[in-house]
């Protein structure tokens, strides 16, 4: 399950970097255009932003910092893959989507000055442009919580029977 793991991590940052480097070669130069509009619905822009932040701008400049957040979440995600996940495929699924959405936007951070490559903007209603590392961490968590909402506690040991004397 781990080469499972580490294979589909690999496929999405390696997804993740091409449509960024689709974003930085092509989009970039025109700024914005038109992705999906349906009739007069305008629903889906690219965008190209460099977000030197993390989510909807925070933290803005802080990239030594924000690269110790995603190396602790990361690894913390890994070591949990590791141990307990091989067994629990909704866990292990939620934790290889964050995982690599992470190690996407990580790579941006280190290879692009700090700047994550962002281009997915929402015209339906104001949202923070974001990129596809960003769609796979924010559904790995999603699934992550859903997890500990709802399953975890089913995969716990069960409660060993108390055993009842005759009287």
């Amino acid at each position: 399950m781990l080469i499972i793991a580490a294979i589909v991590i690999a496929l999405l940052v390696g997804i993740d970097q091409a449509i960024k480097i689709w974003a930085i070669d092509v989009l970039r130069p025109v700024g914005e255009m038109e992705f999906l509009k349906i009739g007069n619905l305008d629903i889906l822009h690219l965008t190209y932003l460099e977000n030197t932040g993390s989510a909807f701008g925070s933290l803005a400049g802080q990239r030594w910092l924000l690269l110790a957040v995603t190396i602790l979440g990361a690894g913390a995600c890994i070591y949990i893959l590791i141990r307990h996940a091989r067994k629990k495929p909704f866990l292990f699924w939620s934790l290889v989507l964050v995982i690599g959405g992470a190690l996407g936007n990580m790579y941006d951070r280190v290879f692009r000055g700090g700047a994550v490559v962002d281009y997915l903007d929402v015209q339906l209603f104001d949202f923070a442009i974001f990129n596809f590392a960003d769609c796979c961490v924010c559904i790995g968590t999603a699934m992550l919580f859903v997890y500990i909402l709802f399953f975890m506690d089913k995969e716990q040991k069960p409660v060993q029977e108390v055993e009842h004397g005759e009287a």
